[in-house]
């Protein structure tokens, strides 16, 4: 039992809060290829997000879901001709670059939008198409340009509160 002006030692902070709330669901979400964790802030603060990414053959087309607005898409569709443009470099075969992709960001009820899930995107992409999961313990925000610079981003304490309620270690 706690009194007041009772010593807490950093070895009893375990015992006494009991094991964290999260649990490892970004290490299941991301342990297959085409998966990345996103960071965004909402009405509530920050939030994690998780941007899935599948291909098949097809005429090349982009197909988004999850309720995304008009600049994320416009995020998919730059990841997607940086991708493109990079494929070599990127070590992609540039027929699989080619192919269809289905982009979709689940908790598709909650409508989304802003320019910083464009770097998650673009790693679920290569991801993907490289056959190479992303770390678990990593979160990325920043919009892509065409050219693949990633730019500055707002909202960083909100975001980097929720990459750390979900045991994320780097961001």
């Amino acid at each position: 039992t706690l009194f007041p002006y009772t010593t807490l030692f950093r070895s009893q902070v375990r015992e006494l809060l009991g094991k964290p709330k999260f649990d490892n669901e970004v290490a299941e979400r991301t342990a297959v290829p085409g998966v990345a964790t996103g960071l965004a802030v909402t009405g509530t603060g920050g939030d994690v997000l998780f941007v899935e990414a599948a291909n098949a053959a097809g005429d090349g087309k982009l197909t988004l879901t999850g309720q995304l607005g008009d600049v994320m898409k416009e995020s998919a569709q730059i990841a997607l001709s940086y991708i493109r443009a990079h494929a070599a470099e990127l070590g992609i075969d540039s027929e699989a670059a080619r192919e269809s992709f289905h982009v979709h960001v689940p908790a598709g009820a909650v409508p989304k939008d802003g320019p910083s899930a464009g770097l998650a995107m673009t790693t679920a992409m290569v991801s993907l198409l490289t056959g190479r999961p992303m770390r678990s313990t990593v979160a990325m925000t920043g919009e892509v340009t065409l050219r693949g610079l990633a730019l500055p981003i707002g909202g960083v304490k909100q975001k980097v509160l929720a990459a750390h309620r979900m045991g994320l270690t780097e961001v």
